[in-house]
C-alpha cells in the first residue's frame, strides 16, 4: 500500500500550484505499473486525522508532493518532517535538503561554503539600510522561498541594476518585501541537469539547454509567463533542447561534475535538478539546487530521463528503490 501525498489545492489555484495534480497522476500510473496498491490524498492540516490516516492505511512507503502549505513555499519541508515524526519512508529529499534548497540565502552560503560557483546576490536589509556598496550591475530580485519563476513577470520590470533600483523594486513587493532577495543576473546560456538517485548512487540525466529565441534586448530569464502561460510569446519563445554527447563536451563534464557535486553537499535523495547559467566567458554558475522539482508527464524531468532510456515506470522505481533504501 503506497498513499500519495500532495499540496492541499484551492478551486481558484494558479497553474503553478495545480501542476502538482499532473505529478500525482503520473506517480499513481507508474506505481500501479510497478504493481503497487496506491491511493491520492491532499495532505491533512489535522495532523490527528493524518496520524490516524496512516495508522489505518500502515503504507509501506510515501510520495511526497506537498509543495506548498496554505499555498506558502515556506512551509514545503513541514510535510517531510511530519513524516520523519511517523517513522514511515517517503519519495524524493530529507526534510532537511528541502528546507535549506528552498531557502535560496541559505543554499547560496553552503554553495560558497563549498566553493561551488553562484551568481552573487544581496539581501533586502542591505539594500535598505546599510551604505554597503552594492556593484552597478543587473540584478534580478527573485522570492526568498518559491519557486524561481514566482514574482517575476516579465511584462514587469525584471532587472535593477543600483541601488536606487533595487529600492523601488523591493517596495513594489510591499508588505512581502523582506521575503524577496537580489541576485546577480547573468547574461548567457542556461541548463538544466536532473539526477536520479539508483542502487549505485545517483545517475545524472542528459543536459538540457533552455534556447532563448528572444530579441537582443530581452532578458534571457525563465518568468512565469516563459513557464505557465503556453499563449505568451515567452513560454513559445523559450525552448528545451538536449545536448548531443559530442556538443560542449567539456562543458557537459563540468555541468555533471557539479551536479553531483551539489546532490553530495546538500545530502540529496530520490531526485533533483541543479540549474545553471554560464557567461559568455563560459564560466559556469548554479542558480538552484531544486530538491523534488517537478516530475509530471510533460515535465523537463521525465524528457531527461527518457532520453537517458529511462521508461516513466524505470524513473518511478529508481525513486522507489532510493526511498526504500536501508529499510529492508
Amino acid at each position: 500500500m503506497v498513499i500519495i501525498f500532495h499540496s492541499p489545492i484551492d478551486a481558484d489555484a494558479p497553474p503553478d500550484e495545480l501542476d502538482v495534480l499532473e505529478e500525482a497522476a503520473f506517480f499513481r500510473s507508474g506505481l500501479e505499473s510497478l504493481g503497487y496498491e496506491v491511493s491520492v490524498w491532499p495532505f491533512d492540516y489535522d495532523l490527528i486525522r493524518l496520524g490516524e490516516l496512516l495508522e489505518k492505511e500502515k503504507p509501506g512507503f510515501l510520495v511526497n508532493l506537498t509543495e506548498t502549505l496554505f499555498g506558502d513555499g515556506r512551509l514545503v519541508h513541514v510535510a517531510p518532517a511530519i513524516f520523519d515524526h511517523f517513522g514511515i519512508p517517503y519519495t524524493g529529499c530529507s526534510s532537511e535538503a528541502i528546507y535549506i534548497t528552498s531557502h535560496k540565502i541559505l543554499s547560496k552560503k553552503l554553495m560558497i561554503a563549498h566553493e561551488i560557483p553562484t551568481p552573487g546576490y544581496v539581501e533586502f536589509e542591505h539594500v535598505r539600510d546599510s551604505d554597503m556598496a552594492i556593484p552597478k550591475k543587473p540584478y534580478i530580485i527573485k522570492s526568498l522561498w518559491e519557486h524561481a519563476s514566482f514574482g517575476l513577470d516579465e511584462r514587469k520590470q525584471l532587472l535593477f541594476c543600483d541601488r536606487e533600483e533595487l529600492i523601488s523594486g523591493f517596495m513594489s513587493k510591499g508588505a512581502s518585501a523582506s521575503q524577496y532577495f537580489a541576485e546577480e543576473y547573468i547574461h548567457g546560456r542556461e541548463f538544466n541537469v536532473s539526477m536520479v538517485g539508483t542502487k549505485n548512487g545517483p545517475q545524472v540525466l542528459p543536459a538540457a539547454e533552455m534556447a532563448f529565441d528572444y530579441p537582443d534586448n530581452m532578458p534571457r530569464i525563465v518568468g512565469y509567463r516563459a513557464k505557465w502561460d503556453n499563449n505568451s510569446f515567452e513560454y513559445q519563445h523559450t525552448n528545451r533542447r538536449f545536448l548531443n554527447k559530442s556538443e560542449d563536451i567539456e562543458l557537459q563534464q563540468a555541468l555533471y561534475k557539479l551536479s553531483l557535486r551539489c546532490w553530495d553537499v546538500f545530502q540529496l535523495r530520490g531526485y533533483a535538478r541543479v540549474d545553471f547559467r554560464v557567461d559568455t566567458y563560459g564560466n559556469i554558475y548554479v542558480l538552484e539546487v531544486n530538491a523534488n522539482p517537478c516530475i509530471s508527464s510533460d515535465s523537463g524531468f521525465v524528457a531527461a530521463a527518457l532520453k537517458a532510456g529511462l521508461s516513466s515506470s524505470d524513473l518511478i522505481a529508481c525513486i522507489v528503490d532510493d526511498c526504500l533504501k536501508g529499510t529492508k
